[in-house]
């Protein structure tokens, strides 16, 4: 699971349930974690230490698609400090930052995926950095959003893994979803400066329901159902399983009107916004012929009633 903020009725509710956990930090809390090691060991000791190991975290988000912008400045620091503290509570947890595709001046074809000047000043230095750490990036994917903006060059069956044939070819690779190519292409910009040996984690990826341009339950069924079914694969130029969490569990609806509150799995009242099946067995569907509502990690279904608060939780897939 994925929570946006350290959220301690979560925490609490997490305790002893072997679920993962990506825990964000909050944006109001960069500046004083970047410049000060005493506020990130306070926020360790508050916000982890205080629920591991019963509580299993996997990764610690430094910000969520901030960069570039502002606030970019703090994120490395910030990640900095936060390792150093947690390694001074003898508590080995990944400590990254979470990306939106805004970071990448090219992404046609996927190889001359590259990064714009201004974000390449902060992702190099924090790619070196998870190099070194061994963390991985994480990386919000939203073809929804590519599609609904460029309906007249991307077909929706390419949006929605649903192309029955090859749509782009890439020199040696061939890409019949648009899933694959903007992952691919962030793979890209990463070789480019020099640090292919990072491994990403899809932290973000989902279809609204309903709100806006291509926002129905049919479409977003079908997304969400086919990327369950296709992470094992992995993309044309890294073919291997991808951690991917879908956005999000809940429709959100103290949000504004629109998409933003139309991406969850289920309604605010526990209701299933529409049938998913997490199978790894399970082929590519057409939401005329998928059904059934099965979760292949019963553990996971465990907390709904705790999870009802004005925040942000994603499911991951694996």
């Amino acid at each position: 699971m994925r929570i946006f903020n350290p959220n301690h009725d979560v925490l609490e509710a997490l305790r002893g349930s072997n679920i993962p956990l990506i825990v964000g930090v909050e944006h109001k809390d960069l500046q004083s974690l970047a410049s000060d090691l005493s506020a990130a060991n306070n926020w360790v000791q508050t916000n982890i230490a205080a629920y591991s190991p019963s509580v299993s975290f996997s990764y610690i988000a430094v910000g969520n698609e901030i960069i570039p912008g502002e606030l970019a400045q703090y994120v490395l620091p910030a990640i900095q400090n936060i390792q150093t503290a947690l390694a001074a509570s003898g508590l080995n947890i990944y400590v990254s930052t979470s990306i939106a595709l805004s970071v990448l001046g090219s992404s046609y074809p996927p190889s001359a995926g590259a990064f714009t000047p201004e974000a390449q000043n902060y992702m190099e230095p924090i790619l070196k950095f998870l190099a070194t750490s061994g963390s991985p990036l994480l990386v919000n994917v939203y073809p929804y959003f590519s599609y609904k903006d460029n309906p007249d060059q991307i077909a929706l069956s390419y949006a929605l893994f649903t192309s029955p044939d090859v749509v782009v070819i890439d020199g040696p690779y061939s890409y019949k979803n648009l899933f694959d190519a903007m992952l691919d292409a962030t793979y890209a910009a990463m070789e480019k400066v020099g640090e292919a040996g990072v491994a990403v984690v899809v932290s973000e990826s989902g279809w609204p329901s309903d709100g806006g341009f291509a926002a129905n339950i049919s479409n977003a069924q079908t997304y969400n159902q086919n990327l369950i079914n296709h992470v094992g694969e992995g993309t044309p130029r890294r073919p291997a399983p991808i951690e991917a969490y879908i956005f999000a569990m809940f429709n959100e609806n103290q949000k504004e009107e629109g998409t933003e509150r139309n991406f969850g799995l289920f309604y605010p009242d526990k209701n299933p916004v529409y049938p998913i099946t997490f199978s790894a067995s399970q082929r590519l569907v057409d939401p005329m012929t998928s059904n059934g509502f099965h979760f292949r990690k019963m553990e996971h279904m465990k907390f709904i009633s705790y999870l009802l608060f004005p925040f942000l939780v994603c499911f991951s897939l694996l």
